[in-house]
């Protein structure tokens, strides 16, 4: 990878620019807007966003303001908790689609598992929401499906679907590899993507990741975003900072070795957020 527009490939041979620019917690309105414009000014190809974060509209508008074609850009989104199961995933991803101003979506993602904490028939209703996923996705309004924050044990009865995920988000950063779903995405053929990259900013005062900054003479979020594209793993990140939005595409000039990516990847837990799909309340 050398280059923002530089890509991975998915399962189905669809190709996604290597490192997304996120839109969560980003506020509604001007800021959003301006902070996808600037993206897009800098480089920035891929695009990431959910229903949830009530922002779609502003991002769309972002989107359609930066004057780049259409087929230019790859653009995720996600269906939130409440919309599972057929016709309310559907009816959601139409909405999303309006919000966006767009005719198809690049990606999207189921948000988060239904588990078996909230719902008896959690499997079922995952492969539900899946089954209208699937659907849109033979009709061509979607490029690429997949999920976010989905465990093995979730992901297993989607595996034996006709179109299996080609996407998994999940949180991912020094401190907290998901080694179990790592390794299972990556023996499945699931490309995984990282969200909260920077460790929901917990990197920033962390002292082994400012020395290897230091070593290397970048900042610490250049140091995560490019520990996750040496572990060929998809980095999301997130900034409405021009400064930052542009420094943290500035990932390729330089590479992390060996010895410290082992000592990265063996970092003790730090930084997550708490929230296991198998025991939020959302």
């Amino acid at each position: 990878m050398n280059k923002l527009t530089d890509t991975m490939e998915m399962a189905n041979g669809y190709k996604i620019p290597c490192v997304g620019y996120g839109t969560f917690q980003t506020p509604d309105g001007e800021t959003t807007v301006k902070s996808v414009e600037k993206a897009i000014e800098l480089g920035y190809r891929h695009i990431d966003a959910a229903a949830i974060y009530q922002n779609e509209e502003s991002v769309g508008t972002g989107i359609k303001n930066s004057g780049i074609k259409r087929e230019d850009l790859f653009i995720t989104s996600k269906v939130w908790n409440t919309e599972r199961g057929y016709d309310k995933t559907i009816a959601a991803f139409y909405k999303t689609l309006s919000d966006l101003q767009l005719d198809y979506l690049d990606l999207y993602l189921i948000h988060w598992p239904a588990a078996a904490h909230q719902f008896a028939d959690w499997e079922n209703l995952n492969l539900e929401t899946w089954r209208a996923m699937t659907d849109l996705y033979k009709e061509g309004k979607i490029r690429s499906i997949g999920v976010s924050n989905f465990k093995p044990h979730h992901l297993k009865a989607l595996m034996e679907t006709e179109v299996k995920p080609m996407v998994n988000q999940i949180e991912f950063h020094p401190g907290m590899m998901q080694l179990d779903i790592y390794d299972y995405c990556r023996e499945n053929n699931i490309l995984v993507e990282a969200w909260s990259p920077l460790g929901s900013g917990a990197m920033r005062t962390n002292e082994f990741i400012n020395k290897i900054a230091e070593k290397y003479n970048k900042s610490f979020a250049q140091i995560c975003l490019r520990w996750v594209l040496q572990n060929g793993v998809l980095p999301l990140s997130k900034s409405v900072t021009p400064s930052r939005i542009k420094e943290n595409a500035e990932i390729f000039d330089f590479e992390i070795n060996a010895e410290d990516m082992e000592a990265l990847n063996a970092m003790p837990y730090a930084g997550g957020s708490g929230n296991d799909p198998d025991k939020v309340d959302f």
